[in-house]
Parts: C-alpha cells; structure tokens; sequence
C-alpha cells in the first residue's frame, strides 16, 4: 500500500484567549465549523474592498519589522483557494492590546472594555491563493505567560469564521516544549522560522483548510494514519546514529538539519531490506544532487530482537556496503519509544515504513509501505521540486 499525501486563534480579549461558540448566528448560506469565535467582531471596520496585500498600523512601530506570507491552501493541501479572507490581529511591542482613536481601523473597546487594539487588518486571497502582511513583530504579554503571537480567523465563502492556530515564532524562548504541545494544528501549524531578508524578517506559512478544523466539510477520513500531518511540524527526538556525520551520538534531525528538505525514512516492522537498500541509494544519489538543501535519515525502529550494540554494528555494515556518504542511518528502540521522544510524532507500529518528507520542519508529504519503483522515486523528487522556494531557502 502506498498512501501519498501532500500539501503542497480565536479572538483575543484583553490579552487572554477566548474560545467558544459563535456570537452571532450564521446567514443561511454559511455553516458554523470549528467552534466559532468568541468576543468582540473581529470583521467590525473591515474595508468593502481587500487586497491579499496588507500593512498594518504596527509598520511604523520601533521593533522588529516582519513579513507574514504564504498560500492559502484547499482541504487538498495543494490546490490555491480564491476568495478566503484572513483576518489579523496582535498586541504593539509593549505586549498590550490598545486602542487608538486616530488610526481608522482601530477597534473602539466594546461595553464589556474589550479591544483587539490597533494594530489589525484583513487581507483576502486571488486566484493564487498567496496572502501577505507587512507588519511589526508583537510585544510579549507584560505577565509573560503566553508566546508572542499573531491571532488569525479564517472566513471562507459560505461558512462561518472559525479562528486558526495563532502564528508564533519558532525563536521565543517561551515558545517552550511544552507550548508547543499544546498547539493544535488548526490549518496547520503556525509556527514561523524567521529569514532575515535585509532589513526585514520573513515569516512563511501556508495554510490548509479544513485540516484539525471540527465539523469542516471539507475534512475527509484519512485511511490509515502515520506520523504527523502535512502542514504541522516533525516534532524533535533523538535517535541513535550508526552511520553519518554524527556518528556515535544522539542528534536530533529536525534541529540540527530541520532548515531545508529533509526526509526521515522509519521502517518500524517486518524490514525488507533488499527495498530498504533500494531507497537508500536513490536517497543517496538525490542528496549528492542537491547537497545541503537535502538531509535524509533512516530510522530503524523495529522492536523485535533489539539491542543497541548489534543494531549499531548492522547499521554500520549496511553504511559500509552502500558507501553511504550522505543518508544517515540512526535507529530507536521503537516508535512508540518515550524516553528518544520519537514517540511524540504518532507513527504508527502497524505501517512497515513511514516516509515524512519535511521542508522547514514542517511535513509536506508522507508515503507508507512505499516500493523503491521510478513512479515513487519520480513522487518524492516532485514533491521536492514543487516545495523549493529560493527566496526562502537562504542560509540560516
């Protein structure tokens, strides 16, 4: 079997988040989905005309200037989606959601003395389904309990508003393990690896529609399920490494070499090692070909007969045999193994072999029990291709 996927907050009140149930009742012509949203309106002010362009108030804030981009995506994680506003909002640099009667878009305080501040805006995809906001990074929160943070709602044409995962910064350090585990992938994750483009830092996220979102139309059951989603983040664990440039050590793939295209190859059961050999070659050739804008990792996590010491010296053999000087070859005691924290990215011990292929960190494909052919070799190589994006894909 071969499954091959490919993607390629609510309204804040005075600082606290505020989930529930829609405020108002929909038109006939839409459908609530993902629990609404809760306090004041955030469409309230929106102009009659948007563009998938916007710069906010904060612009002209002192602080670090950031760029919010991306592509707005169909429940198919690759088709663009037309006509989808997204709307905006997020503290100025002392952390604090304030109103500001001379700046049109400002939201006066409701009778409740609710605000989203000043520093808000709406911007609405083309037919390319590109959105961008030019903006100032947020202020943390003066009681420093919560990341800093951009709010985003979506409002797709005939459903109601529902809010997405806020958009965070993969750098703050309040951004912690535990942060992100309660993240909740609405759209796909939110969080953000700044590039510095000159003066301004660069923030990219594509966004997909329907994905964790409850009660969408367009959320389909997924068959068979393992490892992370596309659109949400390869969550960090530490593998053994037999055979690579972190050989004899427990380096997590992801923070090390999360910065480009990255592909982790686990065979959790039943290996086959003829096939396993096959990809590994193929791996080794396009990692040759495309140098350091490509990491690959084979994690064997077959727990049947396991023992560190003789899984280390397989491992080096195999290495040895196909004189890997590219793919890594690492291995955990299973996947369902807590103490590695690979458990942490949901493959299942069920699946043969689970390929994530990951760009920036976060998933954009996966493929499950796949036969080495040339039509497979041709998927990953697509996939690799069609998620390249120069402008991004700079140096650290």
């Amino acid at each position: 079997m071969v499954v091959l996927t490919s993607g390629l907050g609510a309204l804040s009140l005075m600082g606290c988040d505020a989930r529930g149930p829609a405020t108002a009742q929909p038109t006939p012509a839409q459908r609530v989905v993902g629990g609404g949203i809760d306090g004041p309106d955030g469409w309230q002010g929106a102009p009659a005309e948007l563009s998938w362009q916007d710069t906010s108030p904060g612009w002209t804030q002192q602080g670090q200037r950031i760029k919010l981009t991306g592509t707005i995506l169909q429940p198919d994680g690759r088709t663009p989606a037309p006509g989808v506003v997204l709307y905006y909002y997020h503290t100025n640099t002392q952390g604090r959601y304030i109103h500001d009667a001379s700046e049109p878009r400002s939201m006066p305080p409701n009778e409740l003395g609710q605000t989203h501040g000043a520093i808000r805006g709406w911007v609405k995809t083309g037919a390319d389904g590109r959105y961008e906001i030019l903006t100032v990074r947020p202020g943390t929160y003066p009681t420093r309990d919560a990341p800093d943070h951009v709010h985003a709602t979506i409002k797709e044409p005939g459903l109601d508003a529902y809010y997405i995962d806020d958009f965070v910064f993969d750098d703050d350090p309040l951004l912690t393990a535990k942060e992100r585990r309660k993240l909740e992938n609405r759209c796909g994750s939110g969080v953000l690896r700044l590039v510095k483009v000159g003066d301004l830092f660069v923030g990219e996220r594509d966004i997909i529609l329907g994905r964790n979102i409850p009660g969408h139309p367009g959320a389909k059951p997924q068959g068979v399920v393992s490892g992370p989603n596309v659109g949400e983040d390869v969550v960090s664990f530490t593998p053994r490494h037999a055979w690579g440039p972190d050989k004899g050590t427990s380096t997590c793939p992801v923070c090390k070499y999360g910065w480009y295209h990255g592909v982790l190859y686990v065979v959790a059961k039943d290996p086959n090692w003829p096939e396993i050999k096959s990809w590994l070659a193929f791996f080794e050739r396009e990692s040759a070909a495309r140098e350091d804008r490509l990491k690959v990792y084979f994690v064997y996590a077959d727990p049947r007969g396991y023992n560190a010491a003789v899984r280390e010296r397989e491992l080096e053999a195999l290495g040895r045999e196909l004189g890997l000087k590219h793919v890594a070859l690492t291995f955990v005691p299973s996947v369902t193994d807590e103490a590695s924290e690979v458990a942490l990215n949901r493959i299942s011990p069920d699946v043969g072999s689970t390929m994530i292929l990951y760009r920036r960190s976060r998933v954009i494909g996966t493929m499950l029990d796949a036969k080495p052919t040339p039509e497979n070799f041709a998927r990953v190589r697509e996939r690799l291709d069609r998620t390249r994006n120069e402008y991004f894909d700079v140096p650290k």
